[in-house]
């Protein structure tokens, strides 16, 4: 079973930053377009960014501006840097791997932003 193993979610004030990680088996990074999705309580699942293998990056408008996707291949980990967070940021982030028709889940990170 393929393990995306996330890190970095936490309490954090409003207007602060949190960067997540995401670690993915080799073969599985390298071929994959790497993202992260959100969920907060009650709510539907919600597309927040993604970096694909030829450079393109995508954001989903609600973060656009204030948070930042970037991968490492060397270390086969995509990050999530979250800056200017709102309370309406908190979540549970969860990281997500595309390949073909392949689709892999981290078990998710909580986020929460609360003064």
């Amino acid at each position: 079973q393929v393990q995306l193993v996330e890190s970095g979610g936490g309490l954090v004030q409003p207007g602060g930053s949190l960067r997540l990680s995401c670690a993915a088996p080799a073969n599985i990074f390298s071929d994959s377009a790497m993202g992260w999705y959100r969920q907060a309580p009650g709510e539907q699942r919600e597309f927040v960014a993604r970096s694909f293998t030829g450079g393109s990056i995508w954001y989903g408008d609600s973060v656009k501006g204030r948070f930042t996707i970037s991968r490492d291949n060397a270390k086969n980990t995509v990050y999530l840097q979250m800056n200017v967070l709102k309370p309406e940021d908190t979540a549970v982030y969860y990281c997500n791997a595309k390949r073909g028709g392949e689709i892999y889940w981290g078990q998710g990170t909580q986020v929460t932003v609360a003064s």
